[in-house]
């Protein structure tokens, strides 16, 4: 109890905190990190909220399993039931079947208890029955029949046992349902790193825009100057003009891609679509050291999508089952021992009562199908052995994306550090081109290359800081484990605590 007030203590402290960063005024811009977008995304995306709800939906069918292990109370009532009609009677003293006229009246109740025994796949009950029937016309009276207790058991002896099936799916399809919940905002994370990227790449785009109108504008003015000092020719004035003008065009470009990857994260984080969010490019991340071996055993324990596959392969064994099971004979006992009574009177219907005993034991046994149950076993003996397969081609496929993740991660090492230097020479380059160009050592098309060579860094910096933590994501997604963090990302699952 400590420890789920604890936890809704905490939730409730994070939600208000969340609230208080990421409430933004008219007019404001949201300024936020990769790791704000991702807690956003998992807190008020639709993404997010359909994957609580198909989480839920998964734990009440949980719920309703376990509900079903345990004892049954029911009551069946029949209050009124009434009977008028002309039938056929045998009339002792002449001998001679009459036609008399019958009204009844009559009503029952029943409780009952049930309990299954899965393990026998059978059930025992606990019963008490009574039943009043009232006879109206010539010959009028009243009777009431009772059961005050009836205890007894029923099943198939050799027949299929669903309920022993069961109990070995059903907790793997909730363990799958807990893990595919998980998996779902790992992705979700996914999806929020490359909208966030995209935006960011996007932004970074605007802002060369204008660097580049800037010194555009500059150096068009510059280079007038030289030109009327017949420092330049006529046709290097022009190209700077020219490049002037595709400074602009590029700038009304930027702001459009701004506005449609704004639009695209602020839809994944679940805000407003006129919400104005600006970025926060995280520097280097640090690479964490994974083990290979590591990983792929927490993939085999863990993968919802290799867990679907050990459920898909546990319900062919089962239609195995019972397809075998069909194919025989089979036999059925149903065997109880209780009391019953009858009387004219309600309180003489519960006295003396008698013994009652009630032994059924019934038998089918298939003599001639022409085959049928022999195709059907066949038929699910296949599914089995497909269903084997599939789950082990999954795996090894799994398993080669897991590593492919983990090497790409790992090279990002390399690639960050030399896509961050190239960044630094690019600007430096960039700024003296540009110097020497004003001072007449340097020609457009130098100016040219280096802008050129510049956004290009600046695009291969983003793009690798974004391929680290979709890779970084990813791997979480596939293990179920941040090797950053040196800890376990399942979670402890408290519904009662979140569902009403």
């Amino acid at each position: 109890m400590r420890e789920k007030i604890l936890r809704l203590a905490l939730s409730a402290i994070a939600l208000v905190a969340a609230a208080g960063i990421f409430h933004v005024r008219a007019g404001e811009t949201l300024r936020l990190s990769l790791d704000d977008a991702i807690r956003v995304a998992a807190d008020s995306s639709l993404t997010a909220f359909r994957n609580k709800n198909l989480y839920y939906a998964g734990y009440w069918q949980w719920r309703s399993f376990k509900a079903a292990r345990l004892p049954q109370i029911s009551l069946e009532l029949d209050p009124a039931r009434y009977y008028r009609y002309i039938t056929q009677r045998y009339d002792s003293e002449q001998n001679i079947d009459v036609f008399r006229s019958q009204q009844i009246y009559s009503a029952s109740a029943g409780l009952s208890v049930t309990q299954n025994v899965d393990f026998l796949g059978g059930e025992f009950f606990l019963e008490s029955d009574i039943e009043y029937l009232r006879n109206f016309g010539d010959m009028t009276g009243n009777q009431f029949s009772t059961v005050p207790v009836r205890l007894g058991y029923r099943q198939n002896l050799l027949g299929f046992n669903a309920r022993r099936w069961e109990r070995r799916i059903e907790p793997l399809r909730y363990e799958k349902v807990k893990r595919e919940f998980i998996a779902n905002m790992e992705a979700l994370s996914e999806n929020v790193v490359d909208c966030f990227f995209e935006l960011a790449l996007a932004q970074t785009e605007l802002r060369l825009a204008r660097e580049n109108l800037e010194a555009g504008d500059t150096l068009y003015t510059v280079g007038e100057r030289r030109f009327r000092i017949a420092s330049i020719s006529k046709s290097e004035l022009l190209s700077l003009k020219l490049d002037k003008v595709n400074a602009r065009n590029a700038l009304e470009n930027a702001r459009i891609q701004v506005k449609r990857a704004s639009l695209r994260l602020a839809s994944c984080l679940g805000l407003d679509s006129d919400t104005d969010v600006e970025v926060v490019i995280p520097g280097k991340p640090a690479i964490p050291a994974i083990s290979p071996e590591t990983a792929l055993a927490m993939l085999r324990e863990n993968s919802p999508a290799l867990m679907e596959k050990r459920q898909l392969t546990l319900e062919a064994e089962r239609e195995v089952s019972r397809t075998r099971a069909e194919a025989r004979f089979n036999a059925s006992v149903n065997a109880s021992v209780g009391f019953n009574q009858v009387a004219t009177t309600f309180p003489q219907a519960y006295r003396n009562p008698m013994r009652q005993d009630i032994v059924a034991l019934t038998i089918a046994i298939p003599l001639v199908d022409w085959g049928v149950r022999k195709g059907k076993y066949n038929m699910a003996l296949s599914n089995l052995n497909l269903a084997r397969a599939d789950a082990g081609q999954l795996a090894e496929n799994i398993g080669q994306e897991l590593l492919v993740a983990i090497d790409d991660m790992t090279a990002c090492t390399g690639i960050i550090d030399g896509a961050a230097e190239a960044l630094d020479i690019a600007e430096e380059v960039y700024s003296g081109t540009c110097t020497r160009f004003m001072i007449g050592k340097a020609d457009i098309n130098s100016i040219v290359l280096a802008q050129s060579r510049r956004s290009e860094a600046m695009r291969n910096y983003i793009a690798a800081i974004k391929s680290f933590w979709l890779n970084h994501y990813k791997i979480r997604r596939l293990t179920f484990y941040d090797f950053d963090m040196q800890m376990s990302i399942s979670r402890v699952f408290d519904i009662d605590a979140d569902v009403r």
